[in-house]
């Protein structure tokens, strides 16, 4: 009997080493696979993180506050006025000193790109994030009885964006989201660089403070504008 008992004790430790060799192939198969496919993996996630509304005829195109160094922002807008998806564009910017800021800065950079200083609304304010700067523009969307806007922002921006404001704007407003091309941001090789990098990362992060802190806000609010405590979770200000 122990003969025997030996001799099974051995084909259960072969058995034992085969399976974990097989366990380790496959791992090793899975990273191999994973590591010559991070190319398309990476490019689709970083081109589902953008998101593009159908676009119609809106009361005004929303411009938000920050444009890039190249104006991409107004860029887009101007060329959503020229096809007369509305009659006025909405330059929204933060103030950086008492006479001036950024609204004053994207008035500018839309006159140069064709867009009428009688059709832009300059709108200063001083949110320190992009809900504050959605507060602020739902009230003044009230004021003027916008009944549809699109908001313009940077592609990587866009899925936040709409977010937040789908959840600070009053229910009786259309929000449209759309995207400008941004000269710091490849959706297809985001991974490549770190300013790139930074962007998703940073828009990630701030999608999660978004939520936790709208969430008991309904999407598409109840008709006034939502007021939400800064509370702790600000993070230094990402939303």
């Amino acid at each position: 009997m122990r003969p025997r008992l030996r001799r099974r004790g051995r084909r259960d430790e072969s058995g034992g080493i085969i399976s974990s060799l097989l366990s380790l192939l496959l791992v090793v198969v899975f990273c191999t696979v994973l590591y010559f496919a991070r190319g398309p993996i990476l490019r689709f996630a970083g081109e589902s993180w953008i998101v593009e509304d159908p676009l119609e005829r809106s009361d005004a195109i929303i411009v938000l506050s920050d444009d890039n160094f190249y104006a991409d922002r107004a860029t887009h807008a101007a060329d959503l006025y020229r096809h007369s998806l509305a009659p006025l564009v909405v330059a929204s910017g933060r103030r950086l000193r008492p006479y001036a800021g950024i609204a004053e800065l994207m008035q500018h950079d839309l006159i140069e790109r064709g867009v009428p200083k009688d059709r832009i609304l300059a709108v200063a304010h001083n949110a320190e994030n992009t809900r504050e700067e959605a507060q602020a523009l739902a009230q003044q969307a009230l004021d003027h009885k916008w009944k549809s806007v699109i908001v313009v922002t940077s592609n990587y921006h866009t899925r936040r964006a709409r977010y937040i404001f789908l959840h600070v704007f009053p229910s009786q407003i259309a929000v449209r989201v759309s995207g400008s091309h941004d000269g710091d941001f490849d959706p297809e090789h985001w991974w490549q660089t770190r300013s790139s990098l930074k962007e998703l990362t940073r828009e990630f992060a701030g999608l999660v403070v978004a939520m936790w802190e709208l969430r008991a806000q309904p999407k598409a609010g109840s008709g006034t504008p939502a007021v939400v405590g800064l509370g702790s979770l600000n993070l230094l200000d990402i939303v």
